[in-house]
């Protein structure tokens, strides 16, 4: 064998194909590391006076070099990113601390209150004072880099237990329907058994709800239907004595319990789209825990307008309209 066609030590095969991915992954991270760096350069300027000149020395470059390579790799320029960070402070400070406008603004390094207002209201579209009095507690202003500011910390009312979507779709979904079961106890069986004027067919296998008692049934039903399909268990129609609201509302709870204890873990192990078999169907068919829920709360929320017209039409009178924000708003009061 001669010199030309021996292996070379330097490129070791693997089923005859040549290994050359170390170089390339040693710059790809390369890459990552440096980008992060001069990023973190900006980041930990915030808490200092610092001109453009005085970022470059931070980040041992020239200050043209600086902006050419930190543009190239953070899509942003310095003083644009860290003037976004600053505004973004001060609008975690707004929501999160009882210090005033005016230090806030000084943490920002604005020389003025009027500087800071007009710099803050152009990012955020209102006014500092206005951001503060709405409780806005979103900081985040776009940055197609996706580098934002964190506090490190957060001292805000329960946030020891963040919330997801799943807790605001299954808990307003609940929560609304048996503020629904409780009006409904003030009516009469005469009214709560009154044809509804426009009856709604909601699903094709089904017959239009003819009464409010009927729609809130329906609701109720859909939860026991699905909570017995994903935990195995018999679910049947209903008769007339557990059709009152009182019992209804019992139904509910007892659905409640098993339907979020499924789903809860299946949100803690991100696997909506893990399929399950509804035996109760016939014949038997197969749904991911993610559409099955989606369809819950889509039905159930239209079922839901239906109600509050029933109840209004009555002369109930029924507060908000059934959004989830006024679920949401009940949990900071409560």
């Amino acid at each position: 064998m001669d010199s030309k066609s021996a292996p070379r030590i330097s490129d070791p095969e693997i089923l005859g194909l040549p290994i050359r991915r170390a170089r390339l992954r040693k710059c790809y991270f390369s890459s990552v590391n440096e980008g992060q760096r001069l990023s973190g350069v900006i980041v930990e300027s915030l808490d200092q006076e610092q001109d453009s000149k005085g970022l470059a020395r931070q980040a041992f470059r020239s200050r043209t070099q600086f902006y050419r390579v930190f543009q190239a790799m953070i899509e942003e320029t310095p003083v644009a990113m860290r003037r976004r960070l600053l505004l973004e402070r001060a609008a975690w400070q707004l929501s999160r601390t009882q210090l005033s406008v005016t230090d806030i603004s000084l943490n920002a390094n604005y020389q003025s209150l009027e500087a800071f207002s007009r710099a803050f209201r152009k990012a955020f579209g209102i006014s500092p004072s206005l951001y503060r009095r709405m409780g806005a507690t979103y900081t985040h202003l776009h940055a197609t880099n996706g580098i934002h500011y964190h506090s490190g910390s957060n001292d805000m009312k329960g946030s020891s237990e963040s919330m997801d979507l799943f807790d605001i779709f299954s808990g307003q979904e609940s929560w609304h329907t048996r503020r629904l079961l409780d009006l409904a106890k003030t009516l009469n069986d005469e009214q709560l058994d009154r044809p509804l004027q426009n009856p709604v067919k909601v699903f094709p296998w089904d017959g239009p709800d003819q009464s409010l008692r009927q729609v809130l049934d329906r609701m109720v039903q859909t939860k026991e239907a699905w909570a017995a399909a994903i935990t195995g268990g018999n679910w049947s129609q209903t008769d007339d004595t557990s059709s009152t609201p009182p019992a209804m509302l019992a139904r509910l709870e007892s659905a409640d319990a098993k339907f979020n204890a499924v789903l809860t873990e299946v949100r803690d192990r991100s696997a909506w789209e893990d399929t399950f078999v509804d035996a109760l169907c016939e014949p038997p068919e197969t749904f991911t825990f993610g559409g099955m829920f989606a369809h819950v709360i889509t039905f159930n929320a239209h079922r839901r307008m239906l109600a509050i017209d029933a109840l209004r039409r009555m002369g109930v009178k029924v507060e908000g309209f059934g959004c989830p924000s006024e679920y949401v708003a009940s949990l900071a009061i409560a």
